[in-house]
């Protein structure tokens, strides 16, 4: 089955960062409290801005405008991988969800390089 694309929820770019959104908040509740302002903030903020450019890029009209909202998404997503790595580092998440987290934001990364690809076409 062939869907064409009606809103941005139906781009599988942010239908797998709501759940790398989703995973992070999980993952972040287990941080101590003392990174409420820092590593807790940094790493849902990143990983919001990822689904918010999505959609912000994907509600522009311009080719321009709408490549510079999904290349913003695009740093935001490997922004992400950065913060995790170090909740790792300090014992607050485990060797396998850093792993996992990671995967998922590559995966993101990846999507997103295609979304710019098809904008630049089109």
């Amino acid at each position: 089955m062939n869907r064409s694309i009606q809103d941005f929820t139906d781009l599988i770019a942010w239908q797998k960062d709501h759940q790398l959104v989703l995973d992070t908040y999980t993952l972040s509740k287990k941080f101590p409290d003392t990174e409420r302002f820092g590593l807790t903030n940094q790493i849902t903020r990143a990983a919001v801005s990822i689904t918010s450019n999505i959609a912000e890029g994907f509600g522009r009209s311009t080719k321009k405008d709408k490549v510079h909202f999904f290349v913003i998404a695009k740093g935001s997503a490997l922004e992400v991988r950065s913060p995790i790595r170090i909740a790792k580092d300090l014992g607050y998440i485990t060797e396998d969800e850093c792993t996992m987290h990671d995967t998922s934001a590559i995966e993101v990364t990846k999507l997103i390089s295609g979304i710019i690809r098809s904008a630049q076409d089109h």
